[in-house]
């Protein structure tokens, strides 16, 4: 009987040990089969790409840098609707796509500290469900990169509200 037992834990032993091993084979073969950054990022999500600055946003922001005097530490707010119009705060918005927004402001603000969060302009509702992500402008350096999605990943344009904290 206890030759029987010895045999049967032998069998169990070694079918779990099989088992574990092509598990974790089909598990390594998968991770090996993506570059790693793409087995991070879902696939829905798209471009995280900033569209190139054009020539027009940089003046705008050349001029909005000479018209103001330097700031010690302040802290800026900003309403954006969701067609890319100010409803209100401080900063000038400029929408180059479905929910890409530039905001900038009279200060350089490369150093600063973004927060956004996705909200409406009035005091009527609860704002849509989605994603927001705030970012320094590629090539400057008064201005922030504002990207808006819907709750699936895809490009959406969503009213925001920004705070920039410069120190």
């Amino acid at each position: 009987m206890s030759t029987f037992f010895r045999r049967k834990a032998a069998a169990v032993t070694f079918a779990v040990l099989a088992l574990t091993l092509a598990g974790g084979g089909i598990a390594a073969a998968q991770a090996s089969a993506k570059a790693p950054q793409e087995a991070v990022q879902p696939a829905a999500r798209g471009t995280n790409a900033q569209p190139p600055v054009t020539a027009e946003s940089a003046r705008m922001a050349k001029a909005a840098l000479k018209a103001n005097t330097t700031l010690v530490a302040t802290t800026t707010t900003i309403v954006v609707n969701s067609n890319g119009t100010r409803a209100r705060g401080t900063g000038t918005v400029i929408k180059y796509g479905v929910g890409q927004y530039e905001v900038q402001f009279g200060f350089t603000v490369s150093n600063s500290v973004y927060v956004a969060t996705v909200g409406r302009a009035d005091a009527c509702c609860i704002p849509p469900a989605g994603e927001i992500s705030v970012a320094p402008r590629l090539s400057t350096p008064n201005a922030v990169f504002v990207q808006t999605r819907n709750s699936a990943g895809s490009p959406t344009d969503l009213g925001f509200h920004l705070v920039v904290h410069t120190a």
